[in-house]
């Protein structure tokens, strides 16, 4: 039975060699696709990177008032509100402006209060607001803060990459929407491909890497051929 053992255990060994070859299909040349696929609920998803930025919640903004150092903030974070609060003028909105708006507002706001030709810059210094979450199936789960304009597979970077007993077929996004939180999937290696859309990341994404069961069972077996080996070498030696 012992000898059995060993001889199962090498031919699992052997499988998982034939199983480790296998290799990444070949990027498809040319261009890639930017169409959503509506069947997989990935309506709300997109190719395309804004082209202009409307400050949100929790950013942080610098802004600096030209020859106005008392009127000047360094890194200030918008509260949860969309607003900011400055010496002289108060809180002010500005969630939802560009940050030349933003200026513009500002300056104006300081004209009214009677200092004269004003002159703002107004800076983003972090965007704290772009936070997304990765779990499942990936190294490191977390969440990450991510430049806007990034896409799925940079946050699935950013969690360290599929684990090996991921099912990389099935990468779940959640993400809300005016009727609730929806949920798309996507398929990683596609991605990769280039033969499914790498959509561009929204805050407050979460993205769900699902486990493979059968790479689990796998593993599994693994964990216990050295056990299976020890075993059966010992009950080798008993009997001479």
């Amino acid at each position: 039975m012992s000898i059995t053992k060993q001889f199962g255990a090498a031919a699992l060994v052997a499988a998982f060699g034939v199983t480790g070859c296998a290799s990444t299909p070949a990027p498809v040349i040319g261009a890639a696709v930017s169409q959503p696929r509506t069947d997989l609920g990935q309506g709300l998803y997109s190719q395309a990177r804004p082209s202009t930025y409307t400050l949100r919640a929790s950013d942080q903004i610098s802004i600096n008032v030209f020859r106005e150092p008392d009127l000047s903030l360094t890194e200030v974070m918008l509260g949860v509100d969309g607003s900011v609060s400055m010496p002289l003028l108060g809180t002010i909105p500005a969630a939802g402006l560009t940050t030349r708006e933003l200026e513009q507002d500002i300056a104006q706001r300081l004209l009214a209060a009677g200092l004269r030709s004003p002159m703002v810059s107004v800076n983003i210094a972090n965007y704290a607001s772009h936070l997304v979450t990765v779990e499942g199936s990936v190294e490191d789960p977390g969440v990450y803060t991510f430049q806007p304009g990034s896409r799925l597979s940079s946050a699935i970077a950013m969690g360290g990459g599929p684990t090996r007993t991921a099912n990389t077929q099935q990468v779940a996004v959640f993400r809300e929407s005016p009727d609730g939180v929806m949920i798309a999937l996507f398929d990683y290696g596609q991605m990769r491909q280039g033969t499914m859309l790498d959509p561009v990341l929204a805050p407050g994404d979460r993205v769900v890497i699902g486990t493979d069961g059968l790479s689990v069972f796998y593993q599994d077996v693994l964990k216990t051929l050295p056990a299976l080996g020890v075993f059966a070498t010992v009950a080798i030696q008993s009997g001479n």
